[in-house]
C-alpha cells in the first residue's frame, strides 16, 4: 500500500505563473517523475502522491543563472504538506507520518 493510499492526501504546491517561474515548474517536473501538473489561469498546481523535491541545481540549470532556495517563497501561492527540509540546495514537501 502506498503512502497516498494510507493517508489519502497528496502533497503539492501552487506556483504563480510567470516567465521566471516556468523554469521552477520545469525543474520540479524533472526531479519528480510521479508529479502531476495542472495549468490554471495565473497559477500552476503541482501535486505528488508522495513528496515534492525542489533542487537548486535543477532550477539553476533551467533558469540559466544562480538561484537560491529562498526565492521559492516569491513563487509559491500556497502549498499542502509539510516542509520537511529547506536548506541552501533542496526543498522537500511531504506529509510527516
Amino acid at each position: 500500500m502506498t503512502e497516498t493510499q494510507q493517508t489519502g492526501r497528496m502533497v503539492g504546491v501552487d506556483i504563480q505563473e510567470s516567465e521566471q517561474n516556468r523554469a521552477v515548474v520545469e525543474a520540479i517536473e524533472a526531479d519528480n517523475p510521479d508529479c502531476s501538473v495542472q495549468h490554471m489561469p495565473g497559477l500552476v498546481r503541482i501535486t505528488s502522491p508522495t513528496r515534492l523535491v525542489i533542487n537548486q541545481a535543477t532550477v539553476e540549470e533551467r533558469l540559466g543563472r544562480e538561484w537560491e532556495t529562498h526565492e521559492f517563497q516569491m513563487a509559491i501561492v500556497t502549498y499542502f504538506g509539510h516542509i520537511q527540509e529547506w536548506d541552501d540546495d533542496e526543498i522537500v514537501i511531504a506529509w510527516n507520518h
